[in-house]
């Protein structure tokens, strides 16, 4: 993706405008890693926990109907995890000590989310592919993927399909 370094500089400068960031990753929303700045985090697995948690939130928000996916925060014992909506296909994650101002993660956060967006987004309507070229298993992220939800409950067999969503399967 030719905007993987613009993204990667805009991760290096929201490191520097919050200095208890200990991690900065941007993904696209089915895991794949398009930039990152994590040390000590591996972050082709942090790609994948965020592309899991996204699934979760966007379920919950969508089932307690409060629109679409913004953000995610997760506190720990050492600190927090914080997802944001970046674009239509991508998000920031970021690994801030416990001492980090919460208001200030946010306010920074949402603006780089804002900003990463913008580039993945214009590079995705150049046509070109997320994230860099690498050897894998998995299908291009422009393949189109179904994830099915079906109601759980006597009598509700309803069975729904979103285009574009990473498949799931209940149990």
């Amino acid at each position: 993706m030719a905007a993987e370094p613009e993204v990667l500089d805009e991760l290096h400068r929201l490191r520097a405008r919050v200095p208890q960031l200990t991690g900065a990753l941007a993904a696209s929303a089915d895991g794949l890693v398009l930039a990152h700045d994590t040390p000590g985090v591996e972050p082709d697995g942090l790609a994948a926990l965020t592309a899991a948690a996204l699934g979760v939130a966007a379920r919950m928000t969508d089932a307690t109907e409060q629109g679409d996916f913004r953000e995610l925060l997760v506190r720990g014992v050492h600190g927090y995890v914080a997802t944001y909506a970046a674009g239509t296909s991508a998000v920031l994650t970021l690994l801030a000590q416990d001492r980090v101002n919460v208001g200030r993660l946010h306010l920074e956060g949402r603006r780089s989310g804002t900003r990463i967006g913008e580039l993945v987004d214009a590079a995705t309507a150049r046509g070109e592919p997320l994230g860099p070229a690498r050897a894998s298993g998995k299908a291009p992220s422009g393949a189109p993927t179904t994830r099915t939800r079906t109601a759980r409950g006597p009598g509700n067999a309803r069975t729904t399909t979103a285009p574009n969503t990473p498949t799931t399967s209940e149990s």
